[in-house]
């Protein structure tokens, strides 16, 4: 019922689609997974203990007003975000786009959101036990983005079970150039130094870096030992590419912005495993871009994530899939002779 009604919103624009979704999400008419996870899929991230590897990714809930509909709807754990200090309106509309013949979506968003208050009152007034994530970023008009990081770190601290450092959106620019190793120092010290006065008050959680797969030669690496150097745990690999894969099919394949759902899945896997193959300090790395199915989160783990992460795929089969994709995870495990989660990542 909960997959036709979502097949029912491509009747409306996409983001009023996805506004309609949040708002029935509220008012508590989204699925339920009753059925207790197969034990094979509990796991755990950078210390946290998960029920399965199965998460949401960011830009669904945005504003946190809805994580707990999506952790009983069987997600293992929700980011929501991104957040900025400021509330901001985000890039004109129109600014997402299905590409249903490719099973896609392009999106231009710029980080619309309602800010940091009523984010952090969201969390607040959460009842389930569930792990969420805050994911973080930067306003378009700041006159400094790293203090906008650091300032989203000290707001929500102590209300999300960790925190994504989101330096990776196509859609407000110069956000990337914060992967270069300087500016990308300057950021994690910044926080670093934040993070450890937090500590002292009381307190920690893991702290993720989000990348594009869109790098050139040897940045995987200069990243992989920034993070390190800086003590996050761990990076989520990846967000959406800027690139256009000559298979796309659909009429608004040219629409600016960041493409996701299966054609990004063999961009943003190949880079996950240049990741883990660079990964000598035991970061966490959890594996994001075009999963669709078990076997799509199962080549993720086998390519060095903890745990994966997706949202695009939802708008075209309805939130029911994250049961099918946790079932289809935990037969292949099986079928592969794996024993755990643990024991098949990396086992590409």
């Amino acid at each position: 019922m909960h997959d036709f009604a979502a097949r029912a919103l491509h009747l409306l624009d996409p983001e009023d689609a996805h506004r309609a979704s949040i708002l029935g999400l509220k008012l508590g008419l989204g699925p339920t997974d009753h059925a207790p996870d197969d034990p094979i899929l509990a796991t755990t991230l950078a210390g946290i203990a998960l029920p399965s590897p199965v998460g949401l990714a960011a830009g669904f809930d945005k504003n946190a007003e809805a994580p707990d509909a999506m952790l009983r709807a069987g997600f293992g754990f929700v980011e929501c975000g991104t957040v900025t200090p400021l509330p901001q309106a985000g890039n004109p509309r129109p600014r997402l786009f299905r590409l249903s013949e490719d099973r896609a979506v392009i999106n231009r968003m710029g980080f619309n959101n309602a800010g940091l208050d009523a984010f952090a009152a969201n969390l607040a007034a959460r009842r389930h036990k569930g792990v969420v994530g805050a994911n973080i970023g930067a306003n378009k008009d700041s006159d400094d983005r790293v203090g906008d990081y650091v300032t989203g770190l000290r707001r929500l601290w102590g209300r999300a079970s960790y925190f994504t450092v989101n330096i990776s959106s196509p859609n407000t620019p110069g956000l990337r150039a914060l992967q270069t190793k300087a500016a990308l120092e300057d950021l994690l010290g910044r926080l670093d130094e934040a993070r450890r006065a937090l500590k002292a008050e009381g307190g920690d959680c893991p702290v993720f870096l989000k990348v594009a797969p869109d790098l050139e030669d040897g940045e995987v690496e200069t990243i992989v030992e920034t993070v390190a150097a800086f003590g996050l745990q761990g990076i989520i690999v990846s967000n959406t590419t800027v690139s256009r894969p000559d298979t796309l099919r659909s009429a608004q394949r040219a629409e600016t912005g960041g493409l996701s759902g299966p054609p990004l899945m063999s961009l943003s896997t190949q880079v996950l495993a240049r990741f883990h193959a660079a990964n000598s300090h035991g970061l966490t790395l959890i594996g994001a871009g075009g999963i669709a199915t078990g076997a799509d989160a199962l080549a993720k783990i086998r390519a060095g994530a903890a745990a994966v992460q997706f949202y695009s795929a939802m708008v075209f089969e309805g939130p029911g899939m994250v049961v099918r994709v946790k079932r289809d995870l935990a037969a292949r495990l099986r079928a592969e002779g794996f024993t755990s989660v643990a024991e098949a990542v990396g086992a590409r």
